[in-house]
C-alpha cells in the first residue's frame, strides 16, 4: 500500500546541543551545536538513512525548536505527519558534555512536562501502526499518563514486527517497581526486545545476560537482544543464540550508538538476516556514531556501515 511504513517509531524527541569544546564542562564551554535527539527519533533516522520508508510518533511545543524538529525529520527523510504540538510545554533541550572515551553526562531540561509524554492514544493513527512493517517503542514513553496508555494501545495494534526497547531512565520513574511492572506489560506485546545489561536487570531481576534473555523470552517475545558495551552484543531466541563482537573505534561521542544500533537492528529484522549477520551490521552502525560528534546527523548510510566491516574483516 502507498501508505505503509517500514519502520513507525514512537516516543521521545528534543534537540541536543553539543558543546564544540571535546573535554570541557558546561561551565566551560562557550559554542554548542544543535542537532536532533531522542533516542526513538533517532532510530527513525537511522532507518531511512539505511533505506527505509519511517516515521515517527511523537509531540513538540509551538516553538522555533518544535519547528527545527519538523524540518530536521524532513531533511532526514522521515515523515513528520504525527509529530503533534502541544500549546504549552515546551520542546526538550538537552546539554550534553563531551569527554571521551566514556564519560558523556546529560542535562535534560523536560520541566514542567515534555510534550512527547502527553501523547494520547486519540492522537494514533492505528490503522497506520497496523499496516507497518516494524513498530518500535520505549520504555520512556511507559513512564507516565497519558503517553503509557498511548503506548500499550500502539503495541496492541501492531500487527507487523514490534520491538521494544527498554531505554530505562531511571529519573523519570517514581519507582523501581513500577518502572518493572510496566516493562513487562510492553514486552509481553512485542516480538524482539532490545536493552542493555542494567535495562534487561530492570525488567526481569536478572543481571546475567543469558538468564536475562530467557526471562525476557519466558513473557513472550521471540527475540531478546542484549547489548554488552564493550563486549558487543547477544541474541536470543528458544532455539538460538547468536553473539557479535564490538567493533573497535576511537570514540569521540559514545551518545547515540545505541540508537544507531536500533536504526540497523530494525534494518537487518526487515531484511530477515541471520542473528549473527544482523548483529554485527548493528555493532558496526553504532560504532560509526560513537566516532563523530553527534546522534542524528551522524546515521551511517548502508555501504558506510558495510565499508567499516570489510575493513575490519
Amino acid at each position: 500500500m502507498s501508505d505503509q511504513f517500514d519502520v513507525i517509531t514512537m516516543g521521545r524527541v528534543g534537540v541536543d546541543l553539543y558543546p564544540e569544546q571535546i573535554g570541557a564542562t558546561l561551565s566551560e564551554v562557550t559554542t554548542f551545536a544543535k542537532s536532533l535527539g531522542g533516542s526513538p527519533t533517532n532510530v527513525a533516522v537511522a532507518a531511512a538513512r539505511l533505506g527505509h520508508r519511517s516515521a515517527v510518533i511523537t509531540k513538540v511545543g509551538n516553538d522555533g525548536f518544535g519547528t527545527y524538529v519538523r524540518d530536521a525529520l524532513g531533511a532526514f527523510g522521515v515523515d513528520a505527519r504525527w509529530v503533534g504540538t502541544h500549546a504549552t510545554l515546551r520542546t526538550p533541550i538537552v546539554f550534553c558534555e563531551v569527554h571521551p572515551p566514556d564519560r558523556f553526562p546529560l542535562l535534560f531540561y523536560r520541566e514542567p512536562k515534555a510534550p512527547d509524554m502527553e501523547i494520547t492514544a486519540e492522537d494514533l493513527d492505528l490503522d497506520a501502526i497496523a499496516r507497518a512493517r516494524l513498530f518500535w517503542t520505549t520504555g520512556t514513553g511507559l513512564s507516565d499518563e497519558p503517553s503509557r496508555t498511548a503506548t500499550l494501545v500502539a503495541l496492541d495494534a501492531a500487527h507487523g514486527t514490534i520491538v521494544h526497547d527498554l531505554d530505562h531512565r531511571p529519573t523519570l520513574w517514581s519507582s523501581a517497581g513500577d518502572a518493572r511492572r510496566c516493562a513487562r506489560e510492553a514486552v509481553r506485546r512485542a516480538t524482539v526486545v532490545v536493552g542493555n545489561r542494567e535495562e534487561c536487570e530492570m525488567a526481569t531481576g536478572e543481571r546475567d545476560p543469558d538468564r536475562a534473555a530467557e526471562a525476557i523470552l519466558a513473557l513472550g517475545p521471540e527475540v531478546a537482544v542484549v547489548k554488552l558495551g564493550g563486549d558487543g552484543a547477544m541474541a536470543r531466541t528458544r532455539s538460538e543464540r547468536a553473539v557479535a563482537p564490538a567493533v573497535r573505534v576511537e570514540v569521540l561521542n559514545g551518545l547515540g550508538a545505541g540508537d544507531a544500533f536500533g536504526g540497523a537492528l530494525c534494518h537487518g529484522l526487515l531484511g530477515g538476516w541471520p542473528l549473527e549477520r544482523t548483529l554485527a551490521f548493528a555493532n558496526a552502525a553504532g560504532a560509526i556514531v560513537a566516532s563523530r560528534l553527534a546522534c542524528a546527523d551522524a546515521m551511517p548510510t548502508a555501504g558506510e556501515v558495510e565499508e567499516l566491516l570489510r575493513v575490519r574483516a
